[in-house]
């Protein structure tokens, strides 16, 4: 076992959040390259992150494009410089004050709906204030989970009340999260071409009744990367790809080594009898996501690695406590339980990479077996 490591992650407080540089810039690398080779460019979604330092390094240009998930990740990235937002949730009509306001302060931000009473609501909202809101028309394409399916002549209705209203209805966005559920290659490009299909369906849609449409926007983290045909589609969104996690390295998206954060723990105990080692990192360091439990291999809280970040055979967290976690070796391995004193240090990968970082303040920053920084996530918030 390297000293290097041992000796940079002892002084830090556990459970920490570890960032590992190098994982991470290969990750980003390798999407850009593949959406270049597409011709699409990439609208990352910054809510895996939510860093400034991150986001930089994702985005084209220091003011965009991005995505982001709540209008504090929006104000907060706006602050920071950030131009160019998708808030790439539905808007509740409660939020619409604090959208006109940042467009007010020069962000070109646009919202979403999917449905006739956001398109009412944006468009009451337009005519009260004399303001344009750039609105993107949430489409299913999948039956994963909201939107309007292709076809649908509601899409053209919300599109017509929008417009009438003031708003500026920009065209159509899509997740494609039942890719989630694909398996393999094969199964993969389906999801993205299928994806790819039903927003360029909506788009011609649009087009035909007389409105511009002139985004269409797609994106998830399997179908950006299986995607082998864009044709019709304008920016891609995407965003656990920075990190990767358990549920992607279980779908097929990436491999363990891959992924590029841990939470790191110390161990505080034992208990022999039941084969079991105590560490201080339960689920308030790795939160309570069980992606991967309907998975054919249920990584139970976390994959359980040594300070270098090798995984010991079949060590997982099997239980999570809110400040202890349990580790055991995988239910029917043959494996040795690993001799792991009081105060060794161990490394955790996430089953879900946005909701672990979301657990922490900052990023721990490791490059060549060395800390070299501590980049802080922006506050929590909706």
């Amino acid at each position: 076992m390297s000293t290097r490591f041992e000796s940079s992650l002892a002084h830090l407080p556990t459970p920490g959040l570890l960032l590992d540089q190098q994982r991470m810039d290969r990750n980003i690398a390798r999407l850009k390259r593949h959406l270049q080779g597409l011709g699409v460019g990439l609208r990352p979604h910054l809510k895996t992150s939510k860093s400034i330092d991150i986001a930089h390094r994702l985005m084209a240009t220091p003011a965009g494009p991005a995505t982001v998930s709540t209008l504090k990740e929006a104000e907060e990235f706006a602050a920071a410089g950030v131009k160019d937002i998708l808030y790439a949730v539905g808007i509740a009509p409660a939020k619409l004050d604090r959208a006109v306001a940042l467009r007010n302060r020069g962000v070109d931000l646009s919202i979403v709906v999917d449905n006739i009473d956001q398109a009412r609501a944006v468009a009451a909202k337009c005519r009260e204030l004399g303001v344009k809101l750039p609105t993107l028309i949430e489409i299913d394409s999948d039956g994963h989970r909201a939107g309007i399916q292709p076809g649908d002549p509601l899409l053209v209705e919300i599109a017509r009340t929008l417009q009438e209203g003031g708003a500026d209805p920009r065209g159509i966005m899509t997740h494609a999260g039942g890719s989630y559920d694909a398996r393999g290659e094969a199964q993969l490009v389906a999801a993205a071409e299928q994806e790819r299909a039903a927003a360029v369906k909506c788009a011609e849609q649009l087009r035909a009744a007389g409105f511009a449409s002139p985004v269409v926007s797609v994106g998830s983290t399997p179908t950006a990367h299986f995607a082998r045909d864009l044709t019709g589609v304008t920016e891609v969104r995407a965003g656990v790809f920075v990190f990767f996690d358990l549920v992607m390295a279980g779908i097929g998206v990436c491999s363990i080594d891959d992924i590029a954060i841990s939470v790191l723990a110390s161990v505080i105990g034992h208990q022999p009898s039941k084969h079991q080692i105590l560490v201080d990192a339960g689920w308030m360091a790795m939160s309570r996501d069980r992606g991967t439990a309907n998975q054919p291999v249920d990584q139970y809280y976390g994959v359980v690695c040594d300070p270098e970040g090798r995984p010991y055979p079949d060590l997982i967290m099997r239980q999570a406590n809110q400040e202890h976690g349990v580790l055991e070796l995988r239910p029917g391995s043959s494996a040795q339980l690993p001799d792991l004193p009081v105060g060794s240090l161990v490394r955790i990968l996430p089953n879900h990479a946005c909701a672990t970082a979301a657990q922490h303040t900052y990023y721990n920053v490791l490059s060549e077996g060395r800390i070299v920084a501590k980049w802080p996530r922006i506050a929590s918030g909706w």
